[in-house]
């Protein structure tokens, strides 16, 4: 499996635990659907970086001038462009986004990249937290034949996920981590993955206002030191998971020794797995 890239022009960027594309300042745009080059100067003005390829997008999403401004409007007030043009583009697939659904970030290809090296075809990937989905479409683009589930509390997220996820094969399931899953899937799960929220609460506040303010909370607060939700998923992986099975879990280099300890405390062999390109870390854990 070749890695997964996005291109580098339209590449979100990281900064710390959170994520931005450079265009922070609200400002009300004026009437652009009479000459292009005006979405690129109210772009630019509110402090898009790369103006004028989020123009040439907005410009080809945009079914009528009033629908244009109304993009517009809505990518210079701070909204996130996936959002606004309700895709996103992931290890090289383009995925359907909507509001306050967590946009797929490029680190979170290593973990796709783990979890497709531990499947063949037939096996069982179960993707926790799936926000689109973009984990186990991904995967299963790279292992066709895969059994995909796929699991959210956010409804919105799964009515989303379940666009993106159903027509590779997959099933969608709307509840709390393990909870909605199948009960005929305990003990025969190859891999377990999971982008779950690792941001401590008290630093959602400083993370940029694209995420804080147009992603749904429960997407980014991992509680009071972020791992909340590694520590659970951590206890009920064991149960779902075969023999040999494995969990592939995001988390940050930081809080790494902390989320393979939650892994072990279980019963799970750890291993912290970074690629310093895509600023990503994650922890294996495999079960005995």
């Amino acid at each position: 499996m070749g890695p997964c890239r996005l291109d580098d022009e339209l590449d979100s960027q990281v900064l710390g635990l959170a994520w931005s594309t450079g265009c922070v300042t609200a400002q009300t745009s004026d009437d652009t659907s009479a000459d292009p080059s005006a979405v690129v100067r109210a772009l630019r003005a509110a402090g898009c970086v790369f103006a004028e390829d989020e123009a040439a997008l907005l410009l080809d999403a945009a079914t009528s001038a009033a629908d244009l401004d109304a993009r517009v409007a809505r990518r210079v007030a701070g909204e996130p462009l996936e959002q606004v043009l309700g895709w996103a583009e992931f290890c090289g697939l383009r995925l359907q986004v909507e509001p306050t659904v967590f946009v797929p970030r490029r680190r979170t290809e290593l973990v796709v990249r783990e979890a497709a090296a531990r499947l063949s075809p037939g096996a069982v990937l179960v993707d926790l937290c799936c926000g689109t989905g973009a984990v186990g479409v991904a995967v299963a683009a790279h292992v066709p034949g895969i059994v995909l589930h796929a699991a959210d509390v956010d409804p919105v997220a799964v009515g989303c996920a379940r666009r993106n996820v159903e027509p590779v094969g997959g099933h969608v399931h709307e509840g709390d981590l393990d909870a909605p899953l199948p009960v005929d899937l305990r003990g025969r799960v190859d891999v377990i993955t999971a982008n779950a929220p690792y941001v401590p609460t008290d630093e959602v506040a400083f993370m940029p206002s694209e995420a804080r303010d147009h992603e749904a909370r429960v997407a980014l607060d991992g509680g009071a030191d972020g791992l909340d939700l590694h520590r659970r998923i951590a206890a009920l992986a064991p149960g779902w998971l075969r023999s040999g099975g494995h969990l592939v879990i995001e988390t940050s280099r930081r809080q790494a020794p902390r989320t393979a300890a939650a892994l072990t405390a279980h019963g799970m062999a750890a291993r912290v797995v970074t690629d310093d390109e895509l600023d990503a870390t994650v922890v294996v854990g495999t079960r005995p």
